[in-house]
């Protein structure tokens, strides 16, 4: 996307002060397609396990989803182009080198994406804190695309709809949200536990 901005913010953000009125930011990483993740989860054997982020524009909370992605054996994570944070140097600092090895790909439209998912045989779950059922109450164990929002709206109105179901984690104190990494680092886990679970009753 091309932006024009004042000469000023432009002296501001080069490092040379020589720009020539013309600044490029390019991604800390290449991103990937959404069917290079796909492509991933077939080769591991494993049920597809992807993260979706709904307009986290913190790069603390991308990096750490990526550090906790790769750390769970997420195949890879989906991100919109539009008001997100990308794969930025802070990004990859804050994944702790996580950003790697945990293919990014990045979407126009996330509901378009979801929709194409599904297709995959892919059940698409959102985090909600309206949902009526808490997260270890579902069924996780299939292929599995993950819906986290942001720490204060949450996952959008059109992106919801499009979720085959949402889940919530129940809260007992005054706080009434995660942080958007410990949300989906929570419901991560669980997926990793129902697997393993699963796994484990078939041997």
């Amino acid at each position: 996307m091309i932006q024009e901005i004042d000469r000023s913010r432009l002296d501001a953000m080069s490092e040379t002060k020589s720009h020539q009125g013309v600044i490029a930011l390019v991604a800390a990483k290449d991103y990937v397609d959404v069917d290079d993740i796909l492509n991933a989860a077939a080769d591991s054997g494993r049920p597809p396990f992807i993260i979706i982020l709904d307009e986290i524009t913190d790069p603390h909370n991308l990096g750490s989803i990526l550090r906790t992605s790769n750390a769970a054996g997420v195949h890879g994570v989906i991100i919109p182009k539009r008001r997100a944070i990308g794969l930025t140097p802070a990004v990859s600092k804050a994944s702790a080198g996580a950003i790697e090895y945990v293919p990014v790909a990045r979407v126009t439209n996330l509901v378009q994406t979801i929709e194409y998912l599904k297709k995959q045989n892919i059940w698409v779950v959102g985090t909600d804190a309206a949902a009526e059922k808490p997260y270890f109450d579902s069924d996780l164990t299939g292929g599995i695309a993950l819906v986290v929002g942001s720490e204060g709206e949450g996952i959008g109105r059109l992106v919801k709809e499009a979720c085959d179901f949402t889940v919530s984690i129940p809260m007992a104190g005054e706080i009434s949200s995660l942080n958007a990494a410990v949300a989906g680092a929570i419901v991560i886990y669980e997926i990793v536990r129902q697997r393993e679970e699963k796994n484990r009753s078939v041997q």
